[in-house]
């Protein structure tokens, strides 16, 4: 006989074994957390219950995470079918968590605004919305959509205490709308409940990130992963950020190191979704350096493969572009332009007006074709997070369009960057940056020029490479 079970977080289950019950906790609570292993502790549920609906609903979603995508809607529509009759928290669950991976971004969106209005502390109905609104998985991108994230959180956040799994989500809301003062703090708390929160550890990495503080974020979250599981798939997106800090310090061997060990394709193989990390990452280091990576793209170009002949979110798109620019793949990159062109004719708009021009623009970019590239990417550059995805996420394209700035001679659309990046966080490279432009600008100041490379190579100093070729070219220019 089953019964109805109240879960950590106050919403109710149903299921015919207590054991079940704690098992489907386990797993939900490793999902929430970003942890190794949800997936054997959902089936051992799920075999210890088979008609248990809820573990079907989580399953699927972990399920959909690993690119299972047939798995996946098999596990959702027996949720499904498993729901009718229950409680209208879990069969509303089955729905959101069937739109979401038969790919009804609109749909899955609407639901879960609706289950929330009713069941405010069901924070796996939180995940998936956050899930949606970071990939632009439903209609033409949201201009604003940190805004409506931090909306939908903050009109639950009464109805959630200091519920761990609740306070990591909720700081992630609150870094992606230039509140990294308050993220720090709410996900310091989370942190609390659940030490082992990674949902929590990469919001204060996001928050050492927007305060520009590389090197205490970085000493910050290397010895966090010292005590994180790396089998968790989300080790690898944590090691990104690490190399993150590392470049923003000028430290390119320990960045190409955690990308070997960490990053690459082969190495984060049990999770292919990871192609933002490594794609973003090995370009950052070829357009910060002038210089060829040290690690070959044949492997993230292999991983993007499948993004130039088949249709996905425009957030994988744009990374598929840089590899496929980063590789000199130029086979690869007609095929995609090609593809996301006929989509945005047959009324994609995102497409049309973010993913192709921005695809073209890393084309043209590779090609040296600077001033092709930044009328290409300039225009979607107030609209970057339609494309979805983080703030330290999208910078790639950010800094790609003030490089390409820089190079065609585009001084004043260059400074006006700047000055607004500068306004918000320190910066070494935003200064090395502005240095560069007051040195090669017809009306530049020379004075300023030397003063702001001179400041730069001394921010540096105490941690840079000097044989990082970004650092020499920075050398030369300040001596």
């Amino acid at each position: 006989m089953c019964a109805m079970v109240t879960s950590r977080n106050g919403q109710t289950i149903t299921t015919a074994s207590p054991a079940a019950a704690d098992l489907y906790q386990e797993g939900l609570d490793l999902v929430l957390s970003q942890n190794y292993g949800p997936e054997p502790k959902l089936r051992a549920a799920i075999a210890a219950d088979a008609g248990f609906a809820m573990a079907h609903v989580v399953l699927a979603y972990v399920l959909n995470l690993q690119l299972d995508i047939p798995a996946a809607r098999a596990a959702a529509v027996k949720a499904v079918e498993l729901a009718a009759g229950i409680s209208k928290s879990e069969r509303q669950a089955a729905d959101f968590m069937h739109a979401f991976v038969h790919g009804k971004g609109a749909e899955a969106i609407s639901r879960i605004h609706e289950h929330l209005d009713e069941f405010p502390t069901d924070t796996l109905a939180m995940r998936v919305g956050q899930r949606l609104y970071m990939l632009g998985c439903f209609g033409a991108g949201v201009p604003d959509f940190p805004n409506h994230l931090m909306q939908m959180m903050r009109k639950v956040a009464p109805a959630n205490g200091d519920d761990w799994a609740f306070l990591g989500q909720y700081a992630f809301a609150h870094h992606e709308t230039n509140q990294p003062v308050q993220a720090m703090e709410l996900a310091t708390r989370s942190l609390e409940g659940n030490p082992q929160n990674a949902v929590a550890c990469h919001s204060v990495t996001h928050s050492y990130f927007e305060q520009g503080d590389a090197a205490n974020g970085g000493r910050w979250l290397a010895d966090w992963l010292d005590g994180f599981d790396r089998r968790a798939s989300y080790n690898v997106h944590l090691s990104w950020h690490l190399a993150l800090f590392e470049l923003a310090q000028g430290r390119y061997g320990q960045a190409l190191d955690l990308y070997e060990t960490h990053i690459r394709p082969s190495v984060q193989a049990r999770n292919i979704a990871n192609l933002a990390d490594a794609a973003s990452l090995l370009w950052r280091i070829q357009m910060y350096s002038g210089e060829t990576p040290a690690k070959p793209w044949d492997e993230v170009r292999d991983q993007a493969e499948p993004a130039a002949d088949g249709p996905g979110a425009a957030f994988r798109d744009c990374h598929a572009a840089l590899a496929f620019a980063g590789a000199g793949d130029a086979d690869a990159t007609q095929r995609l332009v090609d593809r996301l062109t006929a989509q945005g004719e047959q009324g994609d708009d995102l497409s049309r007006e973010m993913t192709l021009p921005i695809a073209r623009a890393a084309a043209a970019f590779a090609a040296g074709e600077y001033t092709e590239a930044a009328q290409l990417m300039g225009p979607t550059y107030p609209m970057l997070s339609r494309i979805g995805g983080s703030h330290a996420q999208r910078e790639v394209f950010e800094d790609t369009l003030l490089e390409t700035y820089i190079r065609a001679g585009m001084y004043d659309d260059a400074k006006s960057m700047l000055d607004e990046r500068l306004s918000r966080r320190s910066s070494v490279r935003d200064t090395y940056w502005m240095g560069r432009l007051e040195a090669e600008a017809v009306q530049g100041n020379a004075d300023a020029a030397s003063q702001l490379l001179a400041q730069a190579k001394a921010a540096w100093a105490p941690t840079a490479e000097p044989d990082a070729a970004e650092l020499q070219k920075l050398a030369a220019a300040a001596d």
